[in-house]
């Protein structure tokens, strides 16, 4: 099949998926439907090391970073994801404080007027 993006022509060929009909059938809303079944698993397509504005990333799974970190454990993650929810609070108490102190007439960047660890 002949496609253009952006006008440039290119051919584009889906993959022909063979499928077998399954026994189960049924009729929803005045349509007949059908499961059906993969004869066999599609082929992955392969990986390529890409680079867009100079960052170098992979289009596929199969490919992993040379630079990327191990798998945190459960109770790493845990601890990140409470010091991520603690840090966020803390903002938005900054936040709702500012506009108050905003509100009111204060200058909310005295430092005097606020301390989080009250």
């Amino acid at each position: 099949m002949k496609l253009t993006y952006r006008g440039q022509g290119y051919e584009y060929n889906p993959p022909k998926v063979e499928t077998t009909e399954n026994q189960v059938a049924g009729k929803y809303r005045g349509q007949d439907w059908r499961f059906r079944n993969l004869k066999k698993a599609p082929v992955l397509q392969p990986s390529y090391n890409l680079t867009y504005r100079g960052v170098k990333y992979t289009n596929g799974t199969a490919a992993i970073a040379k630079n990327s970190k191990a798998p945190l454990s459960v109770a790493e993650r845990a601890r990140e994801l409470m010091l991520k929810r603690e840090r966020a609070t803390l903002q938005r108490e900054q936040a709702m404080f500012n506009r108050l102190a905003d509100q009111v007439g204060l200058d909310a960047n005295s430092g005097e007027l606020y301390n989080p660890a009250w």
